[in-house]
């Protein structure tokens, strides 16, 4: 990738010459963009903890490493000594179409003592969120359609008021990491706040601008002290090149983002709840899915939400992305898989990361799911890269304890041998448990669960059996579809015609389960198009949830459009009486279930808080005899009888 450089950089190994000719080539597909510049050297060798063995330099002798971690030290914690500075990073793209290279907004606190030669290394988080959002504008889609129409127009945004007098970005991270000799900077996305170019949702620039940072802070790329002039800044004199990106949620993605391109420098991320792939964000199994809480929530709206840059390139960056490439792409129609959502998914660009990865969810976290973080840490373990995973039982958000965050950055930016590579590869909060003492294990999931199969048999309109063998004859049953019967309200009634329940007998031991739990379905629907919708829950349903609402007794749950049964990318329609069987995993989870309480599976199709509200009355009809539940339970199927005697 074309990128201009104060200094020489090494020649771009040819694996990485093509990926990044193959990220310019998709850069001017998803923003119409192109590179700026001359050709240099490109990207640098990959090293890290994935690649060859990284050097780094002496520790100065103002580091106190204790117990692996680096401590709060007198040469870094005064703050009346911090240096403070701003400026631009030039980047090597051009998303704002003025045919100039956009700059990012980028500001820095350091300890005092980098003023006397001392060289830290970096604490980085990048957002588009630290200018602002959108505030009571109601930009969301209609969630009021029937399946398969076009969808009801939405109010487009006018953005975030712009701020030009702001100096400071963010003081984030900086109290935490600076008094322990850590530098921290901040940058601000592409379209926002005071940086140049497009808001893109997922585009490559928002790849690309923070991997300059990385650069900047490495000698490879140039910065400025305004975002026009030609004043340059260097960070050579202080920054030891060594970078770790830390985030929650959109935060938290653009880290991954980073880690994609392989950027040399970026040597350990610390992504929390982060959004992997935004096609399973805001679609499941080819169904138009919202994430939780934000029903009518898609990827335009989010661009309404976070344009807070410039108004002068407004105008462009919504004709040209907003209403060109995201709303050509999104397809709420279908919810099919498209070029549009794939180029969106750094689950598919994770073999360019080498950068050592210590990640975070929760479980309850139906915002931004768990599949995110799963799915991600297997890929990022494929590369031979070192993966740490905390998971604990609230919802979104929730970093990992201190004491883990800091050994994972000074074992990866400080170089010091705190024996991280041993620790366990997996922490779990348990129920009821302080999120400061998780539990260790092996790995995740629990490398003693094993998959049990379960078989439905009637009556699930009040509440049927799961068995451990299919037991034949139990024939079929139907769901009468109703946006306006909320699950929470469904798993709670005694009987329904609008759901389906089966449930195991009541357990005399606690069951732990850990993974992923998948379903196969075998339904038909009276009409062409129909949610499909699965609860993983524990009954009796909590009587303490007031009206039989809320998460509490949810154990997972997953969503899939039965058109999708055979391929993601092509929706067809169903046939009346004709009977597709549908596969898909439910959200991971690792839980323990109680004594006392039954494991059960509720089928439905419209789920109120999280898809499509078509008129009530689809009739789904659910084949007993050829459905089934994958359960992954800790010590397999002699573990779950055990519990159910």
């Amino acid at each position: 990738m074309p990128i201009t450089s104060p200094t020489a950089a090494p020649t771009t190994p040819p694996r990485l010459a093509a990926r990044f000719a193959s990220s310019l080539a998709l850069l001017t597909l998803l923003t119409g963009c192109r590179a700026a510049g001359g050709p240099a050297g490109g990207a640098p060798a990959v090293g890290g903890a994935g690649g060859a063995a990284t050097t780094y330099p002496t520790l100065p002798s103002a580091y106190v490493i204790a117990e692996g971690q680096s401590q709060v030290a007198p040469a870094f914690a005064d703050s009346t000594q911090w240096i403070r500075e701003r400026l631009w990073v030039e980047t090597e793209f051009d998303s704002d179409f003025d045919g100039k290279p956009d700059r990012v907004h980028v500001d820095v606190t350091r300890p005092g003592v980098t003023a006397s030669g001392v060289k830290v290394p970096v604490v980085y988080e990048t957002s588009p969120y630290f200018a602002g959002t959108l505030g009571n504008e109601n930009v969301f889609w209609p969630v009021k359609q029937e399946l398969g129409a076009e969808p009801p127009a939405r109010v487009l945004g006018k953005g975030v008021p712009f701020n030009a007098g702001r100096t400071r970005i963010a003081n984030s991270q900086v109290r935490t990491w600076v008094p322990r000799g850590f530098a921290v900077v901040h940058s601000e996305s592409p379209g926002t706040g005071l940086s140049q170019g497009c808001v893109t949702i997922g585009g490559m620039n928002e790849s690309l601008a923070p991997k300059a940072v990385v650069d900047w802070l490495n000698g490879r790329a140039k910065g400025y002290t305004t975002v026009d002039g030609t004043q340059e800044v260097s960070a050579s004199a202080w920054s030891t090149g060594k970078v770790g990106m830390i985030g929650t949620s959109f935060n938290g993605t653009l880290p991954v983002a980073v880690a994609t391109t392989g950027v040399a420098g970026l040597e350990a991320i610390i992504p929390v709840s982060p959004n992997n792939s935004y096609y399973r964000y805001y679609r499941s199994n080819g169904l138009v899915r919202a994430p939780g809480g934000y029903q009518g929530e898609d990827v335009d709206v989010l661009y309404d939400y976070v344009q807070s840059g410039n108004p002068a390139t407004r105008a462009i960056c919504n004709e040209r992305v907003r209403d060109g490439i995201i709303a050509k792409g999104i397809d709420r129609k279908t919810g099919d898989l498209s070029d549009f959502w794939t180029q969106r998914d750094y689950l598919l660009q994770a073999k360019g990361i080498r950068a050592a990865m210590l990640t975070a969810h929760g479980f309850n976290d139906w915002n931004v799911m768990p599949s995110h973080t799963v799915l991600m840490a297997d890929a990022v373990r494929a590369n031979k890269v070192p993966v740490q995973m905390y998971f604990h039982q609230g919802g979104h958000g929730g970093e990992p304890p201190l004491a883990m965050m800091n050994r994972w950055f000074t074992r990866y930016l400080l170089g010091v041998q705190n024996g991280v590579e041993k620790d366990p590869r997996s922490y779990v909060v348990r129920e009821a448990a302080n999120r400061q003492t998780p539990t260790p294990y092996a790995e995740y999931p629990n490398p003693g669960a094993a998959p049990v199969t379960l078989f439905p048999g009637s009556s699930g309109r009040s509440v049927g059996v799961l068995a451990f063998t299919a037991l034949g004859g139990q024939g079929r049953e139907t769901i009468t579809d109703d946006v306006n019967q909320a699950g929470a309200v469904l798993a709670a009634a005694p009987s329904s015609p609008n759901r389906l329940i089966f449930a195991t007998p009541i357990l005399t031991q606690p069951v732990h389960i850990s993974g992923t739990a998948q379903v196969s379905l075998r339904v038909s629907s009276s009409k062409a198009a129909a949610n499909l919708s699965v609860w993983l829950v524990e009954l009796p349903w909590p009587a303490a949830v007031a009206g039989g609402s809320g998460n509490g007794g949810i154990i997972t749950r997953g969503w899939a459009d039965p058109q999708n049964a055979k391929s993601l990318r092509v929706s067809e329609p169903l046939k009346s009486g004709e009977f597709v069987t549908v596969t898909f995993d439910l959200e991971p989870d690792d839980q323990i279930v109680p004594v006392g309480k039954r494991i059960g599976l509720m089928v439905m199709s419209s789920d109120r808080d999280f898809t499509l509200w078509p008129a009530p009355g689809t009739v789904l009809t659910l084949d007993l005899d050829a459905s089934s539940l994958s359960l992954p339970v800790v010590g397999g199927v002699a573990a779950l009888q055990r519990a159910i005697q």
